[in-house]
């Protein structure tokens, strides 16, 4: 199973703002200079993820972005249930395939599929993040970086 980079630039996002202390914001322009990553791409992954509840978004002079729940209540199978576009593991009409009225592929990498979603489903952010002092010392590495790049 491989995720879409949408889905991997939603995970870490989470990760990441479950780090900060509690209630601190932070801007979407730092969660993407933080990964090296576009800030359109990640605008439109925080909006979603805002929309669902996942993110709180305040707009404005003193706005910003930071976890809208505990993460022990963000669970990470239902997260890439939402994230991602394709969860068939396959598809079988680009380009057409003619094995499809006799294939059994199908059904196999869906059973696969769930099974790995069901898995991702005992995990919460709270446990991808029990590491915190771990993950705040390479963000900590990564934001000096982002800042070098930023001056170059």
């Amino acid at each position: 199973m491989k995720l879409t980079t949408y889905t991997d630039f939603g995970l870490r996002a989470l990760m990441y703002l479950a780090t900060l202390p509690e209630r601190e914001l932070t801007s979407v322009a730092r969660v993407s200079a933080l990964y090296d990553v576009s800030r359109n791409h990640m605008v439109k992954v925080i909006n979603q993820l805002a929309r669902e509840g996942y993110i709180h978004a305040l707009r404005g002079k003193n706005g910003g972005i930071r976890l809208a729940r505990e993460p022990k209540d963000i669970n990470i199978g239902k997260v890439i249930r939402l994230l991602e576009n394709n969860l068939k593991g396959i598809d079988c009409g680009s380009p057409a395939c003619y094995l499809v009225p006799a294939c059994r592929l199908k059904n196999a990498l869906a059973e696969a599929m769930e099974a790995f979603l069901q898995v991702m489903e005992g995990y919460t952010l709270a446990d991808l993040t029990s590491n915190r002092s771990e993950l705040m010392t390479i963000f900590s590495t990564l934001e000096g970086e982002s800042l070098r790049r930023n001056a170059s």
